[in-house]
C-alpha cells in the first residue's frame, strides 16, 4: 500500500484540488467485452487523467451489489463486485494512482443498504421488534389492519417511501424499495460504518464522498410531512431550482426526513477516525441542503472537510445568478472557516451544456462557466465526459435502466451516464475490447467527440480543459482566497487577487478593457468579449 503524504507546512491537498468523477460503469471496460466499465479499465486510463491535469479522482460505488441502482444499493461494503473486478484490482488502482500523484476518493453509501445485504435479509427473517429489524426503520402501518403506510413520505425516485413485508410491517426507503434506510439511532449502525471507514483507509484511499450525507437521521417521530397540495415530489431533497433562483430566495420546505441535527454527531465521529491516518484523509458531503448556511454546517472544523456546493450547479445562465451564488457560498463557508467547492455536473443531473441550452450555444456557455469556476477559491469537481463537451443523451426507453424510470415513467438519469468515447468512428468508441454498444448505447455521431479526435484538435473542448487546468495550476497555486463577484449589464466580473475574470451572459459583445489576456473559453476578436464567453485577465 502506498499513500501520498501531506505537503509540509502547506494547505491540505483537498482544499484547492480539482477532482474528476469517474462513474465506474461508464468510464472504461478493461475486463473484457461485457460493455460495463470496471476497475482495471479505470487503472488503464489513469495516465489520461494525469495528462488532463486533475489532482484526484472520485470513483462511484464498486462494492458487491445487485446493481438495482448501479452500485448505490450496497450488499457488502468490504468487497468488490465481480462485474468491476476484485480487491486486488482496487489495490492496484490505488498504487498506480498514487504513483502518478493522483489521490483517490471512493463513494460511501451510509443512508441505506441493498435489500440483499445480510442485515436486511436477517431483518426480514426476524420478528417485529427484534434486534435485527432495529437496524432499519420498520414500523406498523396506519388505517384498517395497518394497511396504509406509516406516514405520507414519498420516495425521491417516485411513489411511496414505504414497502410492506409479508408479516404486515412496513420499512422505509427514501429511494428505491431495494434500498432500505438504516436507523442511525441504533448504535450498531454507527459502529459498523466506523469499521467500514477503517477498512478502506487501511487499504490507502484518500477520502470518501458521502452519499445522501444530509439524510442519515430522520425526525424521530416519523411524523407526516407538511407540504403544498401541488408538491409532486414531497420526499425529494433540495435539487436544482428550475427557476434559477438563488438559495436565499427559496421558500424553505418542511422536510422531517432531511437535515436533522443529530447527523452532525456522525461526522464529528468520522472526522476523528480520518484524523488518525496520515496524508490529509478527507470526506466530502453530498448534502442537498436548502440554504448556504445549512450546507456550511457540514464543514465546521470538527466535521466533514467539504460539501458539494449545488447552488452553483443549480444556477441558471445569468451573470446575476452566478454572482449571487459565488458571494453567498463564499460568505457561508467563511463562517465555518472552510473552503468552498464548485461543481457543474454529476451522475445525477442533466449535463450542463444541455442545461445551458444545448448545441453550439450550450457548449460555449458550458466552457465559459467552467473557466469562471476554475478561477474560484476552493476545489472544483468535474464529471467524466464534460471535458469532451458531451451533452445529455436521449436514451431510448428500451435501454433505460435508472430505477426512477421504472417507478415514474420519467426518463431519469441514464442520459448523463452514457459510456464515454475514447477512439474510433463507431460505438463502442474504444470503451472496451468488445464490439457493438456498451451497457447504455452511445450515439452514432460521437466520433468527433472522442478523446482521440479531440486531442488532435487544439480548438476542441478537451484541449480547452487541458489549457484551463494548466492555467489554474500555474496561476492560482497558493493564490489569495479573497474573492468578490459582481454583475453589471449581464457581465459577471470576478476578482481574485490580481486575476480578473469576465463572463458575458448577455447577447452582445462587450469590450475586454485593460489587462493581459491569459486564457479564454472561445475566440475574442478585436479585443471584445463575445456572448457566451469567459476570459481570465491580469
Amino acid at each position: 500500500m502506498t499513500t501520498l503524504t501531506s505537503s509540509p507546512g502547506g494547505a491540505p491537498w483537498w482544499r484547492d484540488a480539482v477532482v474528476y468523477q469517474v462513474y465506474v460503469r461508464s468510464f472504461a471496460d478493461g475486463l473484457g467485452a461485457d460493455g460495463i466499465g470496471d476497475l482495471p479499465g479505470i487503472t488503464s486510463r489513469l495516465p489520461y487523467l494525469c495528462d488532463l491535469g486533475v489532482d484526484a479522482l472520485w470513483i462511484t460505488p464498486f462494492y458487491t451489489s445487485p446493481q438495482k441502482d448501479h452500485g448505490y444499493d450496497v450488499a457488502d461494503y468490504r468487497d468488490v463486485d465481480p462485474r468491476f473486478g476484485t480487491l486486488a484490482d482496487i489495490d492496484t488502482l490505488l498504487e498506480t494512482a498514487h504513483g502518478l500523484g493522483l489521490r483517490v476518493i471512493v463513494d460511501l453509501v451510509p443512508n441505506h443498504t441493498s435489500d440483499a445485504h445480510v442485515w436486511f435479509q436477517a431483518a426480514l427473517a426476524a420478528e417485529p421488534g427484534s434486534p435485527e429489524r432495529a437496524r432499519y426503520l420498520f414500523r406498523d402501518g396506519r388505517g384498517p389492519e395497518g394497511s396504509e403506510p406509516p406516514n405520507n413520505w414519498q420516495s425521491v425516485f417516485g411513489g411511496p417511501a414505504w414497502t410492506r413485508v409479508p408479516d404486515g410491517q412496513w420499512y422505509l426507503h427514501l429511494f428505491d424499495s431495494s434500498q432500505p434506510d438504516l436507523d442511525w439511532r441504533n448504535p450498531e449502525v454507527g459502529d459498523e460504518f466506523d469499521s467500514v471507514l477503517r477498512f478502506w483507509l487501511d487499504r490507502g484511499v484518500d477520502g470518501f464522498r458521502v452519499d445522501v450525507a444530509h439524510g442519515l437521521y430522520k425526525e424521530e417521530s416519523l411524523r407526516d410531512q407538511e407540504r403544498p397540495a401541488a408538491d409532486e415530489e414531497p420526499g425529494a431533497p433540495g435539487g436544482p431550482d428550475p427557476e434559477g433562483h438563488s438559495m436565499v430566495e427559496r421558500v424553505l420546505r418542511d422536510e422531517p426526513m432531511w437535515e436533522q441535527p443529530e447527523v452532525h454527531d456522525v461526522y464529528r465521529r468520522w472526522r476523528t477516525v480520518l484524523a488518525e491516518y496520515p496524508g490529509d484523509r478527507m470526506a466530502v458531503a453530498e448534502a442537498w441542503t436548502q440554504t448556504p448556511e445549512s450546507m456550511a454546517e457540514f464543514i465546521r472544523s470538527d466535521e466533514l472537510h467539504q460539501a458539494f456546493n449545488f447552488a452553483w450547479l443549480s444556477a441558471h445562465w445569468s451573470a446575476e445568478s452566478f454572482a449571487d451564488v459565488i458571494n453567498e457560498s463564499i460568505e457561508a463557508v467563511a463562517v465555518a472557516e472552510a473552503a468552498p467547492t464548485w461543481v457543474l455536473s454529476n451522475h445525477d443531473v442533466e449535463r450542463h451544456p444541455t442545461r445551458y441550452g444545448g448545441g453550439p450555444v450550450g457548449l460555449a456557455r458550458a466552457r465559459a462557466a467552467t473557466l469562471a469556476m476554475l478561477a474560484l477559491p476552493g476545489s472544483a469537481y468535474l464529471y467524466q465526459g464534460e471535458e469532451l463537451g458531451l451533452e445529455q443523451v436521449d436514451v431510448p426507453p428500451e435501454a433505460r435502466q435508472d430505477p426512477s424510470w421504472f417507478r415514474t415513467g420519467e426518463p431519469g438519469r441514464d442520459g448523463c451516464r452514457v459510456p464515454i468515447p475514447w477512439s474510433g468512428s463507431a460505438p463502442p468508441y474504444g470503451f472496451g475490447d468488445g464490439a457493438g454498444q456498451p451497457w447504455i448505447p452511445q450515439p452514432e455521431d460521437w466520433a468527433p467527440l472522442s478523446v482521440e479526435a479531440q486531442l488532435a484538435d487544439e480548438d476542441s473542448t478537451l484541449s480547452f480543459y487541458r489549457r484551463a487546468l494548466a492555467a489554474r495550476r500555474k496561476l492560482l497555486a497558493g493564490a489569495d482566497d479573497d474573492t468578490t463577484a459582481t454583475a453589471t449589464d449581464h457581465v459577471l466580473e470576478v476578482r481574485r487577487g490580481g486575476l480578473r475574470v469576465l463572463l458575458n451572459a448577455g447577447t452582445a459583445p462587450v469590450p475586454l478593457g485593460d489587462g493581459e489576456l491569459l486564457i479564454s473559453s472561445g475566440p475574442c476578436p478585436d479585443n471584445m468579449l463575445p456572448p457566451h464567453t469567459a476570459v481570465w485577465l491580469r
